[in-house]
């Protein structure tokens, strides 16, 4: 039983979902970019698709699942089941309007047109805010509409900001954070529903590991509890003695955010020999 994957065909999101599957071991062949490709050691195959065409070909099911943006999702508001978020591919959907043009708060926007690629989503923005603007649909190059005169403000992804720097546009609302999302069709049967749980036990895998280092340390068997106390593991780390009397081997994980604060703390209660390695995966 092979599980067919929605995924799309190019971009930052094909980038990030193509590693995500290396990462768990799926091997797809990238040297001929065909609309369906299937997996040389992994029961599934992968339908390349238009990002907004995804929602509805798992809905449908012309796809089994999907990886999409969740402001995709959210605009196609199509009947799929949402498995998990990935955590990548992030951005957010923003209203923008040019800078110096005296935006003093949302009621600004009323009576105004604005340019977007996600009408519906502003659609429902504007009517829990009860705001009555005009918004004029357009699909590429959202941000060039107020410089040619064509809108007063758009509504857009916003990943750095540099396209609207770039076109003298400012920032000024944000409507939704946005992420990958892997979606499902509801009616998946009992078979792919044990592939789906596969793939989701080598993602967690994958995940879990996401921003961890492996330490191992030598630190002095007197001062064990208190290095102990300070370290934040997944659990208890791994203590063995070493050959040399008085003196143990501490293995343990830690968050990369954390690691320099603990890593200084470590220090000052005698640890030493401190090696860091990254980890590729976790099982739970």
């Amino acid at each position: 039983m092979v599980l067919r994957i929605a995924v799309q065909s190019k971009g930052r999101l094909f980038e990030d979902t193509m590693a995500l599957l290396a990462e768990a071991g799926i091997k797809v062949s990238s040297s001929k970019r065909t609309l369906l490709v299937q997996s040389s050691n992994f029961p599934i195959e992968v339908l390349y698709l238009r990002d907004d065409d995804i929602p509805q070909s798992v809905a449908s099911g012309v796809a089994d699942i999907g990886i999409v943006g969740q402001n995709e999702f959210e605009e196609k508001a199509e009947d799929a089941e949402v498995v998990r978020p990935l955590g990548f591919s992030k951005c957010r959907l923003s209203l923008a309007v040019p800078k110096g043009c005296g935006y003093d708060g949302l009621k600004w926007f009323d009576g105004k047109k604005i340019a977007t690629s996600y009408p519906a989503i502003l659609r429902r923005f504007m009517q829990e805010k009860h705001i009555a603007a005009d918004i004029h649909v357009i699909t590429g190059s959202v941000e060039i509409s107020p410089g040619i005169g064509l809108a007063d403000a758009i509504f857009d992804i916003v990943s750095s900001g540099s396209t609207l720097v770039s076109n003298n546009l400012i920032e000024v609302e944000t409507v939704m954070q946005s992420e990958a999302l892997l979606i499902a069709n509801k009616d998946l049967d009992e078979a792919k529903r044990k592939v789906l749980d596969e793939l989701l036990f080598r993602i967690e895998a994958v995940k879990a590991a996401e921003d961890k280092k492996y330490v191992l340390m030598n630190v002095p068997t007197a001062r064990l509890n208190d290095i102990v106390a300070v370290l934040p593991g997944v659990k208890s780390p791994t203590v063995m003695p070493l050959a040399t009397e008085g003196w143990s081997s501490v293995h343990t994980v830690i968050e990369e955010k954390r690691f320099w604060e603990i890593i200084r703390e470590l220090k000052s209660l005698g640890a030493e020999g401190i090696l860091v390695v990254p980890i590729e995966k976790m099982i739970p």
